[in-house]
């Protein structure tokens, strides 16, 4: 399957601003089976929620849905949502038929927490045979929230991880990816907000935590690379690792 990473600058609250900018960034990065989004993609980090978010299954979503047919492929990201009365940063796994599956993240970062209710949900879309664990930025860091249970071939996580904290990132993606036996795709902005700098990092890794594919630090830019997701039953065969994880249950 070939997978695109897509990093750019997010332009603070601008969300015409900002899906413009995947529509060209998209249009230079063609032919792939998914796309992967940063974290609140269409506005930045807002974790003022009020400031940022819109209707589930509002424009951006739509958007989302638009593209994805146009491009005949798969395209995930999380946006800020209001339902019900209730802010949640949601990531949507959308299909060309325009089917999706959604994702409130659960791990919240700081002052993300006093606006935004977290998920209680692990969700794994479906697309061309495979699984995709959906995930967003700070959930990175909670290896039993993500724990492989033999259910999922590929870690999509969207990210606005700050330049000062880049040595984990490497690190943590990596060491998702060797735990789990699966295919991991990270997707970090680049440039600044009024909080944060940031400089990319964007990267796909095969099981074994060794990289496919990556972007150029500090530019904006699309890259795709081949995952034969079909490998990974068979690596698991051959060494059965997740055959001898220990036993949980989440409260």
């Amino acid at each position: 399957m070939l997978i695109a990473l897509l990093q750019y600058d997010i332009c603070w609250k601008d969300s015409e601003e900002n899906l413009s900018r995947l529509d060209s960034l998209t249009a230079k990065t063609p032919h792939a089976d998914l796309y992967l989004l940063p974290e609140m993609f269409n506005t930045g980090f807002v974790t003022s929620a009020a400031e940022a978010a819109e209707p589930a299954c509002g424009p951006a979503f739509r958007w989302m849905q638009s593209r994805s047919r146009y491009l005949g492929a798969a395209i995930a990201g999380s946006v800020s949502v209001v339902e019900d009365g209730k802010y949640f940063n949601r990531m949507y796994f959308v299909r060309p038929d325009g089917s999706w599956d959604q994702y409130d993240k659960r791990h919240l970062f700081g002052s993300e927490a006093q606006d935004y209710t977290p998920g209680g949900e692990r969700v794994i879309a479906r697309w061309k045979g495979a699984g995709f664990l959906l995930a967003t930025c700070y959930d990175l860091r909670f290896p039993v929230w993500l724990r492989n249970r033999g259910d999922y071939d590929m870690m999509l996580l969207g990210a606005s991880w700050p330049s000062s904290r880049r040595y984990a990132w490497d690190t943590l993606l990596k060491a998702r990816a060797i735990e789990n036996q699966c295919f991991v795709a990270g997707v970090n902005r680049v440039g600044d907000d009024p909080n944060a700098s940031y400089n990319g990092g964007s990267v796909l890794l095969n099981p074994l935590g060794e990289v496919l594919s990556s972007c150029p630090d500090g530019q904006q830019c699309g890259v795709t690379s081949f995952a034969e997701l079909e490998l990974v039953g068979e690596y698991r065969q051959r060494f059965p690792a997740l055959a001898d994880a220990d036993n949980f249950d989440l409260l």
